[in-house]
C-alpha cells in the first residue's frame, strides 16, 4: 500500500495528478486543502470530485482524505495528532502548492514558496526517520532561471541572476532549501521545473485558467486594438498539464530519479515562437466567432509606451487591460530556453515522448473558448 501526501490538489497540476494516482488500487491519498471550516473543506472536496467526474458511489472517493491546513504554515497548521499520524503513514510526498501571482510583495511570495518548502522538508525528515519514505516530488518552475541568459541546464543554479518578479525569486530561494536537503541529508527528492502549464493535450481541460490564457487574450489583439510589439524570434515554452502530471507520477514510482532535476517543458527545439502562437490563437478566436482586430506590429519601445498613453486617453476598462502589459512584456521579452534533454531521455527510456504543440494547442484553445462562450464577441 502506498500513501501519498499532496499539496496543491486544487491547482492545475495537483488536480491532474489525482486521477492518475488512483489508477493504482493500492494507493491512498491525503490532500492538504485550505478551508475556513470542516464544512467548507467537505464542499471543496466535492468540487474536486465533480471535476474528476467521480459520482457519489465511486469507490475511489474512499481512498482520498482531505486535511484542512495551510501549506505555508509550520506542520501545515495541522494539530499534533493529525501530523503524527500523517508522518507515520506516508510513503510519498508530492508538493505542487504554489501562489502563481507574479507581482506580490517579495515577503508575501517568500512566505508561500519558502514557507511551504520548509514544511515539506520537515515532513519528509519525519517520515524518512520512520523508514517509510520512498520519494518526494517537489514542483518548482523553470522561472527560477530568472533573467539568466542562455539555455538553462537541468541542474542546480549557482549563478547570480536577476528576476522578472517576486514569484521567480521566491521559488529560486525555496529551491536552495531543497538542494541542501538533497546534498547534505540525502533525502530522496526529485525537483520538477515545469514551464507554462496549459490544458490537457487530449481534452483541453484544466481546473483553472491561469497566465497562459491571459497571454492568449493579449496575443489575440483584443486587449490592444490589434497592436503588437515586435516579437522577433522569441518563444513561449508551454507544456500540457497531462504531460506534467504523468511525469511526476512516474517519477514518484521510480527511485532512480531521486536527486535529479527534470525540466518538464517543450524545450527550445519544440516550443512555439510567439509569432506562430499569435497566428494560431487569432485563428482560434475567429473560428469561435470572437472579433479579432487587424494586426499591426510596433517597435517594442513604442509599444511599451501604450500603458502611459492609455492612462491619459483610454476608457477605464481599457486602461485596466493595458496596465497589465508591462508584466507580460517583461516576461516575454527575453529569448530564454530551457534544456530538457534529461527529461526527454527519461521519457524515451519509458517509451514515451512529448506531443507537438501544433497537435494539442487547438484543443486547448477550443476548451478555453468554449468555457468563455457567452462572453462579449
Amino acid at each position: 500500500m502506498s500513501t501519498y501526501f499532496i499539496t496543491g490538489a486544487t491547482g492545475a497540476v495537483g488536480s491532474a495528478l489525482v486521477p492518475l494516482l488512483m489508477e493504482d488500487p493500492d494507493t491512498e491519498l491525503r490532500l492538504l486543502v485550505r478551508a475556513e471550516s470542516e464544512a467548507a473543506l467537505a464542499d471543496r472536496l466535492e468540487q474536486l470530485f465533480a471535476f474528476w467526474e467521480w459520482p457519489a458511489d465511486d469507490p475511489r472517493r474512499k481512498r482520498v482524505r482531505a486535511l484542512r491546513g495551510d501549506a505555508a504554515e509550520s506542520r501545515f497548521a495541522l494539530d499534533d495528532a493529525q501530523y503524527r499520524m500523517l508522518a507515520a503513514e506516508l510513503t510519498h510526498i508530492i508538493h505542487c502548492a504554489a501562489s502563481v501571482r507574479m507581482n506580490e510583495p517579495l515577503e508575501k511570495a517568500r512566505r508561500s514558496a519558502i514557507g511551504s518548502a520548509t514544511a515539506i522538508l520537515e515532513l519528509a525528515r519525519a517520515t524518512h526517520a520512520g523508514g517509510r519514505l520512498s520519494k518526494v516530488e517537489f514542483v518548482s518552475t523553470v522561472g527560477v532561471a530568472g533573467k539568466r541568459p542562455g539555455l538553462l541546464p537541468e541542474r542546480w543554479i549557482d549563478e547570480a541572476r536577476a528576476f522578472h518578479n517576486s514569484y521567480e525569486q521566491s521559488k529560486a530561494e525555496a529551491e536552495e532549501r531543497v538542494r541542501a536537503a538533497v546534498e547534505q541529508e540525502g533525502l530522496p527528492i526529485t525537483v520538477h521545473r515545469p514551464s507554462m502549464v496549459i490544458g490537457d493535450s487530449r481534452s483541453g481541460r484544466i481546473i483553472h485558467f491561469q497566465i497562459f490564457y491571459f497571454i492568449c487574450e493579449f496575443l489575440s489583439g483584443r486587449k490592444t486594438h490589434g497592436l503588437y510589439p515586435d516579437f522577433g524570434q522569441v518563444q513561449l515554452d508551454v507544456i500540457p498539464v497531462d504531460s506534467v502530471a504523468l511525469a511526476i507520477v512516474a517519477s514518484s514510482r521510480d527511485p532512480g530519479t531521486g536527486g535529479r532535476i527534470f525540466h518538464l517543458c517543450s524545450g527550445p527545439q519544440s516550443a512555439p515562437a510567439l509569432m506562430a502562437l499569435r497566428h494560431t490563437i487569432r485563428e482560434a478566436f475567429r473560428a469561435h466567432g470572437r472579433a479579432v482586430p487587424r494586426a499591426m506590429t510596433l517597435p517594442r519601445g513604442v509599444f511599451a509606451l501604450l500603458p502611459r498613453i492609455a492612462a491619459l486617453l483610454a476608457p477605464a476598462d481599457r486602461r485596466r487591460a493595458l496596465s497589465t502589459l508591462p508584466i507580460y512584456l517583461d516576461y516575454l521579452a527575453d529569448q530564454q530556453g530551457f534544456d530538457n534533454a534529461r527529461y526527454r531521455e527519461w521519457l524515451a527510456a519509458r517509451g514515451e515522448s512529448l506531443p507537438a504543440w501544433q497537435d494539442y494547442l487547438p484543443t486547448v484553445l477550443e476548451a478555453y473558448l468554449d468555457a468563455r462562450r457567452g462572453g462579449k464577441p
